[in-house]
């Protein structure tokens, strides 16, 4: 399964939120054995998200949006959406029964634009939070406060599968240009991809679907560098 995440925010762009909710997405869809194959963010601009979601509803399996849900002015994320598939946006009635059960809102209560949803799309609930989410097509709309995007992903997560992946790290003290020949020949003898990441040390990457196979592949490793210490 390839999925594209999409992150929608002005204050992302300009660094004044840090965007912890693309690298919790990725981690969590990754787990679940899917291909995350684009992160994007966007900017608070229907056109600029309607134009993003049209294209990868297209080109991935899934697309996973949050960010911009509720009824204030910079809060265009659904309209965007409903945009990209040529729908309307329609007071979802499955919101507002689900806000008066288990919210204590009243419809009246409301502010205009709450449970305002895609038309036909399916409605998701917000369990730490007001806006609901919804999925239209196979396009994810979660919120963008992390909290509530991670209760409101858990509603859904079982519907995101593909072969899981078994990773190993190995850290070492050597420079990554010096590991080369033994990233090939690690890769030669094991069926498992590399990827290395320095930073005060190396970190190297051994993913494969045989667990056996990143296991051996990490001992053969771990006794062919030096392993860095803390």
């Amino acid at each position: 399964m390839q999925v594209a995440v999409v992150t929608v925010g002005d204050e992302l762009l300009a660094g004044d939120t840090v965007n912890t909710n693309a690298a919790w997405l990725c981690e969590e869809l990754t787990a679940r054995g899917v291909s995350v194959e684009r992160v994007t963010t966007v900017p608070d601009r229907v056109a600029d998200i309607a134009r993003v979601v049209n294209e990868y509803h297209a080109e991935y399996d899934a697309v996973v949006v949050t960010g911009g849900l509720g009824p204030t002015h910079d809060d265009v994320t659904m309209e965007a959406v409903a945009a990209a598939f040529g729908r309307s946006l329609e007071r979802n009635a499955d919101a507002e029964e689900w806000l008066e059960a288990n919210g204590g809102y009243s419809a009246a209560d409301l502010v205009e634009g709450t449970t305002d949803l895609p038309a036909g799309s399916r409605m998701l609930p917000n369990d730490e939070g007001v806006a609901p989410g919804a999925v239209v097509g196979s396009v994810y709309v979660l919120p963008g406060v992390p909290g509530e995007m991670k209760a409101m992903f858990a509603r859904v997560a079982d519907e995101f599968d593909g072969e899981r992946t078994h990773v190993r790290f190995v850290h070492t003290s050597e420079p990554e240009s010096s590991l080369i020949e033994r990233f090939e020949a690690v890769q030669s003898a094991f069926d498992v991809t590399v990827g290395s990441y320095p930073g005060d040390h190396v970190r190297i990457k051994l993913a494969g679907a045989d667990e056996e196979a990143v296991e051996s592949a990490a001992a053969w490793l771990e006794a062919r560098v030096d392993l860095y210490e803390e």
